[in-house]
Order: C-alpha cells, then structure tokens, then sequence
C-alpha cells in the first residue's frame, strides 16, 4: 500500500518527483543558492584576470590551477566517501569553499588582489573540490535511493543550470558597475544556504563502511571501472569532452573582448545563454523514467555540442554567438547528466564514491588541462581557430561512440541488473 501510495506521488509530481524526499529538497534549494554564488564568482574571476593581464594564457592556467587538483585527487577523495560521513565531509568541503571566497571577496574589495592570489585560492578550492565533488555525487543515493536517482541527476543538473542562467547575468551587471570583489562576497555568503539544508537533514545514524581508505581501496576503483567496458567508454568520452570541449568557456573573455567587442555585460549574457540551454537538457532528462535510449543520446550530445562550439566561434554577432550557445550548453548537459546517469546505475553501492570519483576526474580534472592547452594554442592561432578544432574532435568521439555502443549493451544491461536496477533498462 505505502509502495503504492509513493508511485502515486512519484507519478503526479513527474519531472520533479524527486522533490517528494524532504532531505532532497533541503538539498535542492540550499545548492540553487550556493550555485547562484559560484557561477557568480566565476564570471567575476575570469574577469578579474583577463583585466589583470589580458593575457588568454593566463586564463586558462588559472582554470588549470583550479581544477587539476581534481584530477590528482579526486580518487582519494572517492574513498572517503566511500568509508566516511558524507554529510559531514559535505559540511566541511562547503565551509572551506565560503571561507576561500571571502579571503578573495576581501583582497579585491581591499585593492590588494594580484594574480598569484587568484591562482593559489584556486588551487586551494580545488583540493577542497577533489573530496566535495565525488561525495556530492555519491550523497545524491542516500537522500532518494535507486528509485528516483535518475531524476534526482537530472534535477541537480537543472539545478547547477538554473544558477549558471542566472548566476553569470548578475555577475556581468554587479561587475560593470562595481566590481568583482562583490561577486565574491556574495559567494561566500551564498554557502551558509547549503550548509544550513544539511544540518536539518533527517538521515540514519551513520554506520562505516569499511575499517581502510587507502591505496588499495583507491586502485579497486580504477580496477572495477577498467574491467566495465561500458563505464570505461563512458568516462573515456566524458575525458574527451572535457579536455577538447570545455576549454571553450575559458576563452570567452576573448570573445567578448577583442572577437565581440563587447565587455562584462557581454560575458554574462554569453554565459547564461549557455546555461539556458543547459537548463532545457536537464529538464528535459528529468521528464525521462528509464534508462533506455540514454546511450544514443549521449553520442547525439557529444556530437552536437561539438558542432555548435565550433559555429559559435566562427560567428562575429553576438546575437548569433548567444543563440549557439543555447544548442551547445543543452547538448553538453545532455552528454555528460546522461553519462552520470548510466554509471551509477551500473556501478556497485560499496564503491560508488570511488567511481563517481573518477567521473569527476575526467569531467572536472581533464578540463585544466584543455584549458592549460587551449589558452596556450589560443596565443598562437587565435581562439576562434582552438574553439573550432575542440569542436571537431567532440563530434569525432560521439561518432566513435556510437559505432562502439551495440557491443556495449548486453554487458550494460547485465551490470544494471546486478545493481537491482532492472526497473531502469538500457537501450534496446
């Protein structure tokens, strides 16, 4: 009868039929106003840095800076989600992020902020990333369960897209007219949302997950994701992507700036243009109730977004270069929630953590590299000419995936059965 009565729920809520768990929603809305605040300072930094040095190399070492501790850490990181507490690691990931935010809020506001401080509170908040990300990804089981969990993916990336609309438009207003250093303040602030939604949560004493989380439980990780082939051409197209693809949002002071001729203003809108059409990918994956089709559909987003970035930096209107950021932002949320999604239906409980760890290291560890790279390329040949070969290579590896997808499904299927997950079938 309860089973019915919550299937009940689940169907009258639809899209959002996550929000029916009361933890999940205090979840929800303390990230939609922390994320406000991230992409706020984000727009705000790169900013702050092209006027600093004007420099496109430099931007893209700062995303180096910032996200390459990601990719070195990460998995350590996944293991102690794995063994620990995972709202108190949350706890502490999002007061060390607040408290990074307003040591740069106060240098800028002070007039003192020079690059290297950018640099060093970027790598800083990135190791605070490397145990926050994958713990974040793992904790999304404990507040819904099996049941909801695609929904509930697709809901958190609506949520970070919702922000991205919102967070860059502000952003380009607050830094035309009074600065950065606002921006990161109210990043800062922004964290008190989050923490305070965990602290009210209701959830089960806390039993440990294991005695070790040491090098041995790391390296069972990687072994478990080598050994699947479909969760291995997953993350070896979410690292592709990543790496030749993403650096595109890196350049896009340039873009503004000198291919646009536009200014802060310009940026924010450019940014939340993309994040609209993110936004649209989310919600329209969070109307879905089944794993079927998602692999098609993550081949058709790897090529798409390739092809929308590579148009985008070959327009010179902004009108036109804003549209072909909705397509590109839609099809790059597409890829990767659908990616996120398949994976943790695929991937044990026990070692979820350490997964989800390396689904960040190729989401969020390769970027840095790609934009180490394309702002280096981009001194050389220009941004728009990087922009297009990333945007190349994308479509290539959706191509590539959906030629090697029909020898991936019998042994997708077999591993989401195994997971008790049979509810959600893979593509026919």
């Amino acid at each position: 009868m309860a089973a019915a009565e919550g299937t009940g729920v689940a169907s009258r809520l639809g899209a959002f039929r996550s929000l029916r768990h009361r933890n999940f929603r205090l979840f929800f809305g303390g990230q939609l106003v922390s994320l406000v605040g991230t992409w706020m300072q984000s727009v705000a930094q790169s900013w702050l840095v092209y006027r600093l040095t004007g420099s496109s190399l430099l931007l893209g070492a700062v995303g180096f800076a910032g996200q390459i501790p990601v990719f070195l850490l990460a998995p350590f990181g996944g293991t102690v989600a794995d063994h620990g507490n995972r709202r108190r690691i949350l706890v502490g990931t999002q007061a060390g992020s607040m408290v990074l935010a307003g040591c740069l809020a106060a240098l800028t506001l002070t007039h003192r902020v020079a690059v290297w401080h950018v640099f060093v509170l970027s790598a800083l908040l990135g190791v605070v990333n490397s145990f926050d990300i994958p713990t974040r990804q793992a904790f999304v089981m404990d507040m819904v369960g099996r049941g909801d969990l695609m929904n509930a993916i697709a809901l958190n990336s609506s949520m970070f897209n919702g922000a991205r609309v919102l967070g860059p438009a502000v952003a380009g207003v607050l830094v035309a007219t009074i600065g950065e250093g606002w921006c990161f303040a109210a990043n800062a602030v922004s964290y008190v949302a989050v923490i305070a939604g965990l602290l009210r949560m209701t959830l089960p004493p806390f039993a440990k997950r294991g005695d070790r989380a040491g090098l041995r439980e790391v390296l069972e990780g990687f072994r478990f994701a080598a050994g699947a082939a479909p969760i291995r051409a997953l993350l070896l197209l979410v690292a592709v992507m990543s790496f030749c693809g993403m650096p595109y949002a890196v350049l896009m002071p340039i873009f503004s700036d000198r291919i646009l001729h536009g200014g802060a203003r310009t940026l924010g809108v450019l940014m939340a243009c993309s994040g609209l059409g993110a936004l649209a990918g989310s919600l329209l994956l969070a109307a879905r109730q089944e794993l079927a089709g998602l692999g098609t559909w993550v081949a058709a987003a790897a090529a798409g977004f390739g092809i929308s970035i590579a148009a985008f930096a070959m327009s010179r209107a902004i009108w036109l270069s804003a549209l072909l950021l909705v397509p590109a932002g839609l099809s790059l949320l597409v890829q990767m929630a659908s990616a996120n999604t398949l994976i943790q239906a695929m991937v044990p409980d026990a070692l979820r953590g350490r997964v989800m760890a390396l689904y960040s290291m190729m989401f969020m560890g390769m970027a840095p590299l790609g934009s180490m790279l394309a702002g280096a390329v981009a001194e050389k040949v220009g941004a728009p000419a990087t922009v297009v070969g990333g945007g190349v290579v994308c479509v290539l590896a959706g191509l590539l995936f959906r030629a090697v997808l029909p020898g991936l499904r019998e042994e997708g299927r077999r591993l989401v059965a195994a997971r008790g997950a049979a509810a959600l079938p893979v593509e026919e």
